[in-house]
């Protein structure tokens, strides 16, 4: 557990970043969806949603980012952003349309949620 503890800026950052990149959802929303769910309505109002929910994910990876370089946050960010990738893996483990590019993504929140989890437990949600 000591490792995790003494590498937690660097998993965060590197977390933050893979999380961040979803903005593409933000300039290319169609494609997005496509590469992850294989289809895409033709909507202004869908691209809007899509926009919004590329931007919002995009903003729990800078809360990471920024979670890297102050240890005070930590915790809030961990519990914040974990709780957004528990409801993408149980909406995505509910939903029955993935493409493999979801099953990936699906993989590395899961990933991150254990890392997450298993910071906060070895520090008892207390900055380190």
């Amino acid at each position: 557990m000591e490792l995790l503890i003494d590498n937690m800026q660097w998993v965060l950052l590197v977390c933050g970043l893979l999380t961040a990149s979803m903005v593409q959802a933000v300039f290319a929303p169609r494609a997005t969806v496509r590469a992850y769910f294989g289809d895409a309505p033709e909507s202004a109002q869908f691209d809007l949603i899509v926009r919004n929910w590329g931007m919002l994910i995009a903003a729990g990876g800078g809360l990471l980012i920024y979670a890297a370089f102050t240890p005070a946050i930590r915790p809030v960010a961990l519990i914040a952003v974990g709780a957004t990738k528990i409801a993408f893996i149980g909406l995505m483990l509910g939903s029955g349309v993935m493409k493999r590019q979801a099953v990936v993504a699906l993989v590395v929140d899961s990933i991150m949620l254990v890392l997450f989890v298993a910071y906060l437990a070895a520090t008892g949600g207390q900055e380190s």
